[in-house]
C-alpha cells in the first residue's frame, strides 16, 4: 500500500495510468462490455463498479483540455432511456475538473473510439450505457 493511491486500484491499473501519455485515453467498460470494442491491453475489474474506480483514478489523472472534449459515453439506441448512471458520471468529472466537456459517439462509433484506447477496463457495473472514455492530459504545476 501507498499514501494517496486510492485503494480501489489495482496496482495494474495504475502502473498503466503512470505509462499513458498525453491524449492517450482509458476506456471502462460496464458488465455487458463486448471484447470486439476492448483493446490488446484489457484490465479486469470484475465486481467493482464504474462510478467508484472513476472517482479514484481522477484523484491522478489529468484530463487533456488540449482536445475538444475530456469524457465520452456511448449515446443511447433510438428508444432507450437517458440512463441515471450518466448524472453520475458527470458529477464526478466535474468533481475533478469543473470545465470538462463530454462526446456522445453512436454505439459503434463508441466501439472504434475505445479500440484506440491505451487499455480497456471490464467492470461489475451493471448500468446500461455504463461505458466511458477519459483522455488523459497533462500535469501542470
Amino acid at each position: 500500500m501507498l499514501y494517496k493511491i486510492p485503494h480501489i486500484l489495482s496496482p495494474e491499473l495504475v502502473k498503466v495510468m503512470m505509462e499513458m501519455g498525453h491524449g492517450d485515453e482509458i476506456t471502462f467498460g460496464d458488465a455487458n462490455y463486448p471484447q470486439n470494442g476492448s483493446t490488446q491491453k484489457v484490465i479486469r475489474a470484475d465486481g467493482l463498479l464504474i462510478p467508484d474506480i472513476l472517482a479514484g483514478v481522477l484523484e491522478l489523472l489529468p484530463l487533456d483540455f488540449y482536445n475538444d472534449w475530456q469524457y465520452a459515453l456511448m449515446n443511447t439506441v433510438e428508444g432507450d432511456s437517458r440512463p441515471d448512471v450518466w448524472d453520475t458520471y458527470d458529477k464526478i468529472v466535474k468533481n475533478a475538473a469543473p470545465q470538462a466537456t463530454l462526446k456522445l459517439f453512436e454505439r459503434f462509433d463508441f466501439y472504434e473510439q475505445a479500440r484506440k484506447s491505451q487499455v480497456t477496463v471490464l467492470t461489475g457495473e451493471t448500468a446500461l450505457y455504463g461505458n466511458i472514455i477519459l483522455r488523459k492530459g497533462v500535469v501542470v504545476n
